[in-house]
């Protein structure tokens, strides 16, 4: 950034003095857009978001984890509706009122004032359970956002992924370009010079168009790439203006099977949310039996009977549960309890096949990608470059020259594409592992 507004300020002083000298000042403003239309190109672009930048933006700002979280926040104020203690009643009552009495100075004589208060009493933890299962909920809910955030992560990871591979391909179209070029100008001195006939320079030349549509080919795949990763960090800004960097690379090894198993059971959110139901199943059911129990309504009344004095009195009222004893929902409870027990077997299962086959791809790139990097990526290059050599002396043909440089294209273009399917794959077993067992 620096040395950028040093060579802003060498612009602008150079401007002046051309103004200056040639006596000029009206056109000074057209002058300074321009230079500032030269450097725009520079001042943009100029951080390259990292993987964990990238992360902490998408958790961020990402409108469905948002929505995610909110839905957690909806759980837990359930909780409180769960546990909330039933509402005392009150009555009061005015009876015997007479109007018609032929006493006009007493009309309220014989009125039976009637005052009542009561408290309904819940019986085997019925507020406890409820609380309890609602906690759970909110358990399940919570698991469930993370469930959502590790399946939009592996999107963001994938799409962070082909934007590197985007790069990388353009960068080497754009290398495979500049050294047609070059090849281009040796050919055309040795047209000048007879060395080789016109119809070969031709051949030459037309080779070039494939260069060129490679590179647009490659430019537009990078900023569908950015488009995509501008999504789903929910970011309006410019394509232009967007970037991101890291290493397109890959490790030589690969963690144990067993380790990422046995992480997949540890960390998978699902598989958490899966064991979750079954708790609050047990729960619910429970729950069920305690509400088949009756509960007992308290009642305190206070009363006046003329000529009588005031009095009180106490009541309970218990209902008679003799047909309806909540069958049906400890029964369904209890079924439910089943269910939940066989989703978590299922679960399980889907939790091993998903790490047992992310972990063959990723071996099988990481077995494809090393011979590409200890042998054939050389072995293409150096081809390349002898046959070159020998096609600019006369001792290789036309034909030998092109077939070398597409075997070059076509190896290098395969390397980037098989480290962008590994990076894939690692992807989808952190996906698979719950957490990312490669980096």
């Amino acid at each position: 950034m620096n040395e950028l507004m040093r060579r802003t300020a060498t612009v602008t002083r150079r401007w002046h003095r051309v103004c200056r000298v040639r006596q000029r000042p009206a056109g000074l403003p057209l002058r300074l857009a321009l230079v500032a239309a030269a450097l725009l190109p520079a001042l943009r672009a100029q951080h390259a978001y990292t993987w964990q930048e990238l992360r902490d933006k998408f958790e961020a700002a990402n409108p469905s984890l948002q929505a995610a979280r909110l839905a957690v926040d909806e759980s837990r104020a359930s909780e409180t509706t769960a546990y909330l203690r039933p509402n005392p009643g009150f009555t009061a009552t005015l009876d015997q009122l007479n109007p018609f009495t032929t006493s006009p100075y007493r009309p309220l004589g014989y009125t039976m004032p009637y005052v009542s208060l009561s408290y309904l009493h819940e019986r085997e933890h019925k507020r406890e359970l409820r609380r309890d299962s609602a906690r759970q909920a909110t358990a399940i809910t919570e698991s469930a956002l993370a469930d959502q955030e590790r399946t939009l992560l592996f999107n963001l990871r994938a799409a962070f992924v082909q934007t590197l591979q985007a790069k990388s391909v353009l960068r080497m179209t754009k290398e495979n370009l500049a050294y047609w070029d070059k090849v281009l100008d040796i050919s055309r001195d040795r047209l000048k010079a007879g060395d080789i006939a016109q119809v070969d320079c031709d051949r030459l030349e037309l080779q070039r168009v494939q260069y060129e549509a490679d590179v647009q080919t490659a430019e537009v795949n990078l900023r569908t790439a950015k488009i995509q990763l501008l999504q789903l960090l929910n970011d309006r800004t410019a394509v232009d203006s967007f970037d991101v960097g890291g290493p397109f690379d890959f490790p030589d090894r690969i963690p144990v099977l067993e380790d990422v198993r046995q992480a997949a059971l540890d960390n998978r959110p699902d598989l958490r949310a899966a064991l979750q139901a079954v708790e609050k199943a047990n729960t619910d059911h429970k729950l069920a039996i305690s509400n088949g129990s009756a509960d007992p309504t308290f009642s305190v009344d206070f009363a006046r009977n003329p000529p009588i004095a005031a009095y009180f009195g106490v009541s309970m009222n218990i209902p008679l549960r003799i047909f309806d004893r909540n069958q049906g929902e400890k029964l369904r409870t209890e079924i439910d309890m089943r269910r939940a027990a066989q989703l978590t077997d299922v679960t399980r299962a889907q939790v091993f096949s998903d790490v047992d086959a992310a972990y063959v791809q990723t071996d099988s790139s990481l077995r494809l990608l090393r011979p590409y990097k200890a042998k054939y990526l050389q072995q293409a290059a150096r081809v390349r470059e002898t046959v070159a050599f020998a096609y600019q002396r006369g001792g290789a043909t036309l034909l030998d020259f092109l077939s070398a440089e597409n075997d070059y294209r076509n190896v290098q273009l395969n390397y980037l594409n098989l480290v962008g399917a590994y990076m894939t794959a690692a992807g989808q077993l952190n996906l698979a592992a719950g957490r990312e067992v490669i980096q």
